[in-house]
């Protein structure tokens, strides 16, 4: 103000040929007082904010080809080591996936060779290559397990990272907490900014998909023996009638009507069979497989599934009635017929008054508690005669 007031006496005493000065009286401050506003200098914009956001948009997919795509744009920097953690992890979930399906295939079939008497030399090179598929399926699980941790002390250093507390105690956070506060400071400072801001979408830290899952609990609930269809990935009635099979058995709780990752760990702590084996007529269980009984010369396979000897016919005497004449010949009174009683046919069922084996001419049907079965909550097996 001061310089402006001296500029017009400079211009007065010019214009009057320095007959007439102007004088200023008043009282200024010391601040500076701009008579045009000075434009605001916005601060660079923090370019790992919007890496950020592209990573957890990329890791809330949850799929190979998001992933990819993310280090298609960003092939450097630390958000580009998580996303190829991320992609360590899936690619060992499959490969455990893939090996637990092919430890249960090798397994049914060395039982399926021990069951029909196969030759020593196929039952050796099943068993050998039921034991190889085992220690492979472990390896892919200590290795499932390993990238799982890899990813979870990646995800809390990149916690550690975006925390502004945390910068304190750790110098490599500190430039990246400094770039995100200015970032947020700019965004902060425009209202066209505010209302353009995008929303911070919440990482997910498990990439799995519900199909996969459910895949994974099928081949579990084959491993212990509750499930005896292919582990194909869908939730059906029968996969349900498996899990309630498993909770009847291991004394567990878990939800029937959807495979989930509590129930996946609940069967992987289990490690043998759980569910009693069941084996058709002509047939005893030995171990984890069903065996033939072969029975010893003389003797036979009777309807309780056990061997007895052979009874011998006796000759019987038989009357010559052709000398007889036709009048002396009475018809007999035929025998009415009976209802006969239900034989036993080898196979056992169970309830709350125990156990015992299935009539002949019966047969065991899976029922819900609603439809007659009787465990409440799982329901079980019935005998159905007709």
């Amino acid at each position: 103000m001061r310089r402006a007031f001296g500029f017009v006496r400079d211009e007065v005493l010019k214009a009057t040929s320095y007959r007439q000065e102007p004088f200023v009286y008043g009282s200024l401050g010391g601040d500076d007082v701009p008579l045009v506003p000075v434009k605001a200098v916005a601060s660079p914009a923090n370019p790992q904010a919007d890496i950020r956001r592209d990573y957890e948009l990329a890791q809330q997919i949850g799929n190979k080809t998001a992933l990819n795509a993310f280090l298609a744009q960003y092939p450097d920097g630390f958000y580009a080591e998580l996303a190829r953690s991320q992609l360590a992890k899936i690619a060992a979930e499959e490969a455990r996936v893939a090996a637990t399906e092919k430890a249960v295939l090798a397994e049914q079939e060395r039982a399926r060779l021990a069951a029909e008497g196969a030759q020593k030399g196929q039952q050796a090179k099943a068993e050998a290559d039921a034991k190889a598929a085992e220690q492979a399926r472990i390896a892919a699980e200590k290795a499932t397990q390993a990238a799982q941790a890899q990813v979870a002390a990646a995800e809390q250093q990149r916690t550690a990272i975006e925390t502004p507390t945390a910068g304190k105690e750790n110098k490599v956070s500190e430039k990246a907490v400094a770039d995100n506060k200015a970032a947020d400071q700019v965004a902060a400072g425009s209202p066209a900014a505010e209302k353009t801001k995008p929303t911070k979408v919440a990482a997910l830290t498990d990439g799995t998909v519900r199909g996969d899952i459910a895949k994974s609990v099928q081949l579990e609930l084959r491993r212990v023996g509750c499930l005896t269809g292919a582990a194909d990935g869908e939730w059906n009635a029968a996969s349900q009638r498996s899990m309630a099979l498993f909770n009847r058995h291991a004394g567990t709780r878990l939800n029937v009507k959807l495979a989930s990752t509590d129930a996946l760990d609940a069967i992987k702590l289990k490690p043998s069979r759980v569910c009693p084996l069941v084996c058709e007529h002509g047939y005893k269980p030995e171990g984890d497989r069903c065996s033939r009984i072969v029975c010893a010369e003389g003797s036979l396979l009777n309807d309780d599934n056990e061997c007895e000897k052979r009874r011998a016919k006796t000759p019987t005497a038989k009357r010559n009635d052709d000398n007889r004449p036709d009048s002396a010949v009475r018809e007999r009174p035929r025998p009415q017929a009976s209802t006969a009683k239900p034989q036993p046919s080898g196979q056992i069922v169970c309830d709350r008054d125990g156990c015992r084996p299935v009539a002949r001419g019966c047969h065991l049907e899976f029922r819900t508690f609603a439809q007659g079965g009787p465990y409440e909550g799982g329901g079980g097996n019935v005998q159905i005669c007709r």
